[in-house]
């Protein structure tokens, strides 16, 4: 009988042991994205993930949760288990410029997430609404400073890159614009093209066929080159020296989740950045692959804190 129960009970540690070392993932994965549907880092997610299903044999879930500039959706994922089921398609906001921006944040970009790879730089266009009197960065700057205050311009929330652009033309420029900040994305691009705003910086995947309809009116982008799917708009830095803001995306994941985890979903994720449709598909809509190692994203995400800390300050910028 003790012969009995000595094997049964080593034939449970064995099941145990077996269950345990299941490979991930096991079951689906849930991709909390702290943007609304329609937007760039939206857009990336749903043209990556379906890859990676296929490669995992588990389904990917979607959560656009926003809020609070992205911080909601960013800090669900800093208080997840850190058993790579839940991971972050971070955005610039919650991870390189919120902790300047609010006197305090729910979660620590840098302690509380781990960093897996920067998927792809995007940048924003400078748009207007047709009624305003403007065909160039050049001349909004002097229509502004002869009409101090008179313009709008509106973001996605207080943090967002499309918000520190504006800010950074204001500092770099000496404009007076008044921000309208948005909780949601689609309504501010919506006022945008119906004229209750005249001034929108936006992620170019969004705003760049309204360009190409006539409904809003390019001035320029962002980066610091012209893109290849506006050629036609030349970077804003031309006209203000000194300016490039450039929104960015990746994946993340919670702080301790295993490096085995974080070294598979890199090592899955940079392949599928690199296959020509997926590249192409992204080129087109102004997105910048990159898909570089977690030690690389650490480096560049410390970067960009500091960086936008001295916007941060310069422009004044808080949290509305």
């Amino acid at each position: 009988m003790r012969f009995l129960l000595n094997a049964l009970c080593v034939l449970s540690a064995l099941l145990v042991t077996g269950a345990s070392a299941q490979p991930w993932p096991a079951k689906p994965v849930r991709l909390i994205v702290p943007a609304p549907p329609g937007s760039a880092p939206d857009f990336l997610a749903r043209l990556i993930t379906p890859k990676l299903s296929e490669q995992w044999g588990q389904p990917f879930v979607i959560d656009n949760l926003v809020g609070a500039g992205g911080n909601i959706g960013t800090d669900r994922v800093a208080k997840a288990p850190a058993d790579g089921y839940t991971l972050l398609f971070n955005t610039i906001g919650p991870i390189g410029v919120n902790v300047s921006m609010y006197s305090s944040l729910p979660f620590d970009p840098v302690k509380d997430l781990a960093p897996i790879t920067l998927v792809a730089k995007v940048p924003n266009l400078l748009v207007v609404h047709p009624g305003v009197p403007v065909k160039s960065v050049q001349e909004l700057v002097a229509y502004a400073k002869a009409n101090p205050g008179k313009l709008r311009y509106a973001s996605p929330g207080s943090g967002t890159s499309p918000h520190l652009a504006a800010e950074l033309l204001k500092v770099l420029t000496g404009i007076d614009m008044l921000h309208i900040p948005y909780k949601s994305s689609a309504q501010m691009t919506t006022d945008t093209l119906g004229g209750q705003i005249e001034v929108l910086f936006h992620n170019a995947p969004v705003v760049l066929p309204h360009v190409k309809t006539g409904a809003l009116r390019g001035l320029g982008i962002t980066s610091a080159a012209r893109n290849q799917s506006a050629p036609d708009l030349p970077p804003v830095g031309d006209a203000v020296p000194g300016f490039e803001v450039t929104a960015w995306f990746g994946f993340m994941a919670p702080a301790n989740t295993p490096a085995a985890v974080v070294n598979k979903v890199h090592a899955d994720v940079v392949k599928i950045i690199a296959l020509p449709e997926i590249r192409e598909r992204m080129l087109t809509q102004a997105a910048d692959p990159v898909g570089n190692t977690p030690q690389e994203y650490a480096v560049f995400i410390n970067a960009e804190i500091v960086k936008w800390a001295r916007v941060v300050k310069q422009s004044g910028a808080k949290v509305e």
